[in-house]
């Protein structure tokens, strides 16, 4: 029998890009459909979600549902304040524009997948670079002759923007019946693109804030008033790009969305405006850097906010398994996520994480060869430093002294006074 103050388990899902690539699916001569891949890994989720008798109790996705725009040219609003583009040839005929495909490919098989869960439990998935529907080249930071892409670091690329994000507001944004009506979803902003979602666990209610990567102020500004309404709250924040495969907070310097719009705000700038200044954010969750990464710094309080670059999309060992020569961007993912384990009722509140794969049915420290398969995103590391970055233990010491007890927690909800829609 569970009670409220049992762990509990915060699943995340990062960077589907390559599950959902309409290249990666067996009409395309693709040895198998990648697309399944991604939906065995929702019905983990579903399986074991906490009304279903597990412990998962909120789904976090980290952007880059799919792969392809829908168009290699500015959008409207950028063309009317003069943004202007230049060719790119090498990207865009490595990611060429597909409207048709992303329209009856790869985002039913992104909604297929997240239907699986959405009558199981809170969850919430921020929008990738991927996921704009326009993404072009400045001519300010031009591309170098041999700009390319390979084993998935980017080459020459000179400088990338993105545009609208309509396909993502018609299937995920806040009037998705995903969303739509669920207690669980208490807020968000530009048609829900950037939303806010309570959930429990442990004996403590939990706000998780999604967002756009590099928001503009206004998005800050309304993250903020989200928190003013939920004070005290232990606080998630979810966005695609954060922390890199190094630790550091930047932003890839392809896709410094800083450059074109002013407003917008960089990794350490987002730190340094929200994180930083508000004690109850405990975690930040991001991908788009491929690898994983952990982080630990203090607050402006002087207390610890855990920051966590998760991003499995280049693991491809279950395509090199079939032998196939078909073409392959940079990866699968091979049904890798991340899971969150809290035990808040000790004496000393805890925060595990471990790497799970549908695909092979196992954590990362049960396969031999996981230093050999995915190696490459760390070359530096040894195995036991590889495994050790996903399947680690944090003390969160300082818990009880931001959170109190279980029992001291306001439980009343709030009619939340939001900066909306």
């Amino acid at each position: 029998m569970t009670t409220p103050t049992d762990p509990f388990t915060v699943a995340v899902i990062c960077d589907t890009q390559n599950y959902s690539s309409y290249r990666n699916q067996r009409e395309a001569g693709f040895p198998f459909n990648a697309r399944e891949m991604l939906w065995d890994v929702m019905h983990y989720i579903s399986r074991n979600a906490r009304k279903n008798g597990g412990d998962i109790a909120f789904v976090s996705g980290l952007g880059d549902s799919w792969q392809h725009p829908s168009a290699w040219a500015p959008d409207a609003p950028h063309v009317e304040r003069g943004v202007v583009s230049i060719d790119n040839p090498a990207i865009e005929a490595l990611i060429p524009a597909s409207p048709k495909e992303v329209l009856e490919v790869e985002i039913p098989a992104v909604r297929a997948a997240w239907e699986i869960i959405a009558d199981d439990l809170p969850f919430f998935l921020v929008p990738g670079n991927h996921d704009h529907d326009n993404i072009w080249s400045d001519p300010a930071n031009p591309p170098a002759p041999d700009g390319w892409i390979r084993d998935g670091m980017s080459f020459g690329l000179g400088s990338l923007h993105v545009g609208s994000l309509d396909n993502w507001t018609a299937h995920f944004g806040s009037e998705s019946d995903l969303f739509k009506d669920k207690p669980w979803y208490v807020a968000s902003h530009k048609d829900g693109c950037n939303a806010a979602q309570i959930f429990e666990g442990g004996g403590y209610r939990f706000l998780h804030i999604g967002i756009e990567m590099c928001p503009q102020d206004d998005i800050v500004e309304w993250a903020q008033s989200v928190i003013d309404a939920y004070p005290g709250l232990p606080t998630i924040i979810s966005i695609h790009e954060f922390i890199n495969e190094k630790g550091e907070r930047q932003s890839i310097d392809c896709f410094d969305l800083t450059r074109i719009d002013p407003d917008r705000n960089s990794p350490q700038m987002l730190w340094e405006k929200l994180v930083a200044p508000n004690d109850q954010i405990l975690c930040t969750l991001n991908g788009h850097f491929h690898g994983v990464m952990n982080r630990v710094d203090e607050n402006a309080f002087g207390h610890k906010v855990y920051q966590f670059l998760v991003n499995y999309q280049c693991r491809k060992q279950s395509f090199k398994a079939t032998g196939s020569d078909a073409p392959i961007l940079d990866g699968i993912g091979d049904g890798w996520l991340r899971l969150m384990t809290f035990d808040l009722a000790g004496e000393q509140p805890q925060l595990r994480l471990r790497a799970y794969s549908t695909h092979y049915k196992a954590f990362a420290s049960d396969l031999p060869l996981y230093k050999e398969w995915y190696g490459n995103e760390h070359p530096e590391m040894s195995a036991e430093e590889l495994v050790a970055l996903d399947e680690c233990t944090f003390d969160l010491d300082d818990f009880r002294a931001r959170f109190g007890m279980p029992s001291q927690q306001q439980t009343e909800a709030r009619e939340p006074a939001l900066a909306g829609e």
